[in-house]
């Protein structure tokens, strides 16, 4: 597998992981070292979980949770008014929370990748608008952001 693949794997594994923190209320490294144990690179239950770039799987739970109430308090800028994050569902906003970190920390990231990479995670889960939200609120992320890396590669 190559190192996007890996990458792709690893942002699935970390919405996978913030969802089941959030459900159970476990903390980060219980569910760093259950994804990691039981998970990534298995076949559970007849679904294929993808082997990940584990550090990049580690930093995008781990930051999540420690830049929490920075990543909060900008997805709910970009959303409507009138429909914080706290209100969308808990996948969703796992989706959100997990994209809105990569964008704002990981500058290594180009950011239209992340972007796509975190529409497409949508849409494994989502048929109907979900994934154009995730477009929206990370494009907006993006041009608060980081607009002049998105204007260069036009």
């Amino acid at each position: 597998m190559s190192k996007t693949e890996k990458r792709s794997a690893a942002r699935m594994a970390a919405v996978q992981a913030l969802y089941q923190m959030e459900i159970t209320g476990s903390g980060v490294d219980d569910a760093t070292v259950e994804f990691e144990r039981f998970w990534i690179g298995k076949e559970v239950e007849g679904l294929t979980f993808k082997p990940v770039e584990d550090a990049f799987f580690r930093d995008l739970v781990a930051g999540v949770v420690r830049e929490q109430k920075t990543v909060d308090r900008r997805v709910d800028e970009a959303l409507a008014k009138g429909w914080p994050l706290r209100r969308v569902e808990t996948v969703l906003r796992a989706i959100l929370r997990v994209a809105a970190f990569e964008l704002l920390f990981r500058k290594d990231v180009p950011p239209r990748v992340t972007i796509t990479e975190y529409v497409d995670v949508a849409r494994a889960f989502y048929d109907d608008d979900e994934p154009g939200l995730v477009n929206a609120v990370l494009d907006a992320l993006a041009r608060s952001d980081r607009n002049e890396e998105l204007l260069a590669r036009n």
